[in-house]
């Protein structure tokens, strides 16, 4: 039984029964009932972060194994990453050395990887920067791949070649030098014979009597057979293939025409003193990708290596060149 409470009335002196309304119960159970639910739901929250249930625990676990995947393949593209650094160090240093081939630059092998925020749609995500980090690397991985495996088809086609170019590149002097006397004037800058003036000599002089033969260096086509009173007067070019030709300048005449092949030792016509010389000789040139290069580098099939180094010595000497 509920007890009974009163409470002392002055006025009339005596104890009265305290009542309560009912309406005074039913606030009382409503704000009771509510205090329960809602310690009950802050309970179930602060239970739910401490205690997690079985799907979370399951999805952390994927993504702590995601996330080791993802390290594991970072790691396994880095070490393919140097294992292609080795490749294409051998292919620039030693293959494309061997083959007279100009190595591929940084700028081909990384093009397209540059200035393009290419991975904005991955950004947004928990691990963002890792799976853009993974990303990238393989994309620059894919392409250097790419250009590497062309690189390597080009130099199998150059293994194919390599006995006709080795047989086309500049590989003798076009005039019989035997003692190496007749090598007037080297490439370099030298006084001109006319105008007296410093300028850059673009091949060799060499020196002989008229009509002493002159023999292609190399295997090629002739590209030119030019008759002129100027510049290098009448004068032949011929193409090497494989990035080479040869100018001979300042013939008597030649007997060779456009178009016509020839082989390494084979005569194409005799020395004279046509166009803008002083005296007869032959001025001989190395193009090489459309660059001119010192032809005293491709005497290797002619001189011994104590005639090469004198060789070098009189080429080395500014004096007057002979055009």
């Amino acid at each position: 039984m509920a007890k009974v409470k009163f409470y002392y009335d002055s006025d009339t002196l005596s104890y009265q029964r305290i009542t309560v309304k009912r309406s005074t119960k039913i606030k009382k159970g409503l704000l009771f009932v509510t205090a329960v639910f809602l310690i009950a739901f802050l309970g179930f929250i602060g239970f739910s972060y401490i205690v997690k249930s079985p799907s979370q625990l399951e999805q952390e676990r994927e993504l702590e194994n995601l996330k080791l995947h993802y390290e594991l393949l970072s790691k396994r593209i880095d070490e393919g990453t140097e294992v292609l650094k080795e490749i294409q160090d051998r292919d620039d240093n030693i293959y494309r050395v061997y083959f007279e081939a100009e190595p591929i630059s940084k700028e081909e092998r990384m093009a397209g990887f540059g200035g393009i925020n290419r991975y904005k749609s991955l950004d947004g995500f928990e691990n963002s920067t890792m799976i853009k980090e993974v990303t990238k690397k393989i994309d620059v991985l894919s392409k250097q791949l790419v250009v590497q495996s062309k690189s390597l088809d080009d130099i199998i086609e150059m293994a194919k070649n390599k006995k006709e170019m080795l047989a086309s590149i500049p590989a003798i002097q076009p005039v019989a030098n035997k003692e190496l006397k007749r090598m007037a004037s080297g490439f370099g800058y030298r006084i001109h014979p006319i105008y007296k003036t410093r300028k850059f000599h673009w091949g060799m002089d060499f020196s002989a009597p008229k009509g002493t033969p002159i023999y292609a260096t190399g295997n090629g086509k002739v590209e030119k057979a030019v008759r002129s009173k100027r510049g290098f007067g009448n004068y032949v070019k011929i193409d090497h293939g494989f990035g080479y030709k040869t100018l001979y300048g300042h013939m008597d005449k030649y007997i060779v025409r456009k178009g016509q092949k020839v082989k390494r030792g084979d005569l194409i016509g005799y020395v004279g003193t046509s166009g803008t010389s002083t005296a007869p000789h032959l001025h001989y040139e190395v193009v090489k990708g459309n660059r001119k290069v010192n032809p005293i580098y491709y005497y290797f099939n002619d001189l011994t290596p104590e005639e090469y180094d004198m060789m070098l010595d009189m080429a080395s000497k500014e004096n007057q060149s002979l055009d």
